[in-house]
C-alpha cells in the first residue's frame, strides 16, 4: 500500500466516462490513499452527477471551493478526468472572471509538490489558463491536437506522458495506465523525501560528533 496517508482529489461533473471514475474509486484506495471527489456544489451539500455513457448516478459531497491553500497542501494528486468533465467545470457566470474549478486548477499547478493529471478532454480545464501547459510535455485526446497547440504545449504522441508534476494521459480507456503512473510518481517522490531526510540526519549527526 504505497500511498497509505496521502489524499487524491478528483473533478467531477455530469458526462464522466464511468469506467474511469469506476477504476480511480477502486484503484488508489487499493494503494492506500483516501479519494476526494469535487465539484462546484452551488451552495447545496451534494449533488448527484449522471455518466456519459450509462446514465450511472454519481453523487458529490465536496466542494472545491471550499478548500483553502492549506487544504490544498493535503492532496498528492489533482486529476481532471475524461468526459465532458472539463467543459462543464469551465463555465462561469461573469465573463470576466474565471471558472473557479480553474481558479482551484491553476492553485494546483501553483504548488510542485501537488502532482497534476489531466486526462482525454479534460485539457479543456486548462483553456482559460494556457500559460499551465505552454512548453509542457502532453498528450490529449486527438480531437483537442489543436486546443493543446494553442495553448504552446508539446505534443508528444504516447498513450501517457510525464513532465515533472504533470501527467497527462490520450483517452479515459487509458485511465488504468494514467492511475499507475501517478501512484508510481508519489511513490518515488515519497522514497526520494525519506532518502533526503536520513542523508539530513545523518549530516547533522556527523556534524554532532565533531
Amino acid at each position: 500500500m504505497r500511498l497509505t496517508g496521502h489524499k487524491i482529489a478528483i473533478l467531477l461533473e455530469s458526462d464522466f466516462y464511468e469506467p474511469e471514475i469506476l477504476y480511480y474509486q477502486h484503484r488508489f484506495p487499493e494503494e492506500g490513499a483516501e479519494v476526494h471527489f469535487l465539484s462546484r456544489l452551488w451552495g447545496r451539500d451534494e449533488i448527484t452527477f449522471q455518466g456519459h455513457e450509462h446514465r450511472m448516478p454519481f453523487v458529490v459531497r465536496e466542494s472545491f471551493e471550499d478548500i483553502d491553500e492549506f487544504a490544498l497542501k493535503e492532496f498528492s494528486a489533482v486529476i481532471v478526468p475524461s468526459g465532458m468533465v472539463a467543459d462543464r467545470l469551465r463555465y462561469t457566470e461573469d465573463p470576466t472572471e474565471l471558472p473557479p474549478a480553474v481558479q482551484f486548477l491553476r492553485r494546483a499547478f501553483q504548488d510542485p509538490a501537488i502532482v497534476k493529471g489531466i486526462i482525454c478532454h479534460g485539457m479543456w480545464l486548462t483553456a482559460p489558463v494556457p500559460h499551465l501547459v505552454r512548453g509542457r510535455r502532453a498528450v490529449v485526446h486527438n480531437n483537442l491536437l489543436g486546443d493543446l497547440r494553442n495553448m504552446g504545449g508539446r505534443y508528444v504522441d504516447e498513450d501517457v506522458v510525464v513532465d515533472e508534476d504533470l501527467v497527462t494521459a490520450r483517452t479515459g480507456a487509458h485511465c488504468h495506465l494514467f492511475a499507475r503512473t501517478i501512484i508510481d510518481l508519489i511513490a518515488v517522490r515519497d522514497r526520494e523525501r525519506a532518502a533526503r531526510t536520513r542523508g539530513a540526519t545523518r549530516a547533522a549527526a556527523l556534524g554532532g560528533a565533531r
